[in-house]
């Protein structure tokens, strides 16, 4: 099975899993790193992730993934926060924080640039809106390679 596909089936169990609690799905990703191959899942909540959620959605993915077996050799399965510099991956995303700072590269340059350390400002139509540089900008969300929030001090 190709790492699209796990990190698809992965993320429809762990959509499963938290459908009715206030945790949400962040991402999955299924990386190859220099101790092996890394199973990521990020969840969040309001009120931040602790210790207790992460062992409970990871134990409810284990038993999936154990039964299902769609994964070849061996991996490690982690569960975590996100962290403070959040990746912003849904539209819902960009409505949600809204007033933060964020970072966004993208595909091709827009204003001359593909990196941009801007203010929030939400979604206009499949549009990013931004306040950079005294300007509000809108880039399409097509065009947003990564997205996430910048962290504040």
């Amino acid at each position: 099975m190709s790492r699209v596909h796990i990190e698809k089936l992965v993320s429809d169990w762990t959509q499963e899993i938290v459908q009715d609690t206030d945790l949400e799905l962040v991402d999955v990703e299924y990386v190859k790193e220099a101790s092996g191959w890394v199973l990521r899942v990020y969840i969040d909540k309001p009120t931040g992730v602790d210790l207790e959620d992460c062992r409970t959605v990871s134990e409810a993915l284990d038993i999936r993934l154990d039964e299902a077996d769609p994964i070849p050799g061996p991996y490690c399965l982690e569960v975590s926060s996100p962290g403070l510099e959040r990746p912003l991956k849904k539209p819902a995303d960009f409505e949600r924080f809204a007033g933060r700072k964020v970072q966004i590269r993208t595909y091709g340059a827009i204003h001359g640039r593909k990196r941009f350390e801007a203010v929030l400002n939400g979604l206009k139509g499949d549009s990013v809106v931004l306040e950079w540089e005294g300007e509000t900008i809108e880039i399409p969300l097509e065009l947003i390679a990564k997205a996430n929030l910048a962290l504040e001090l």
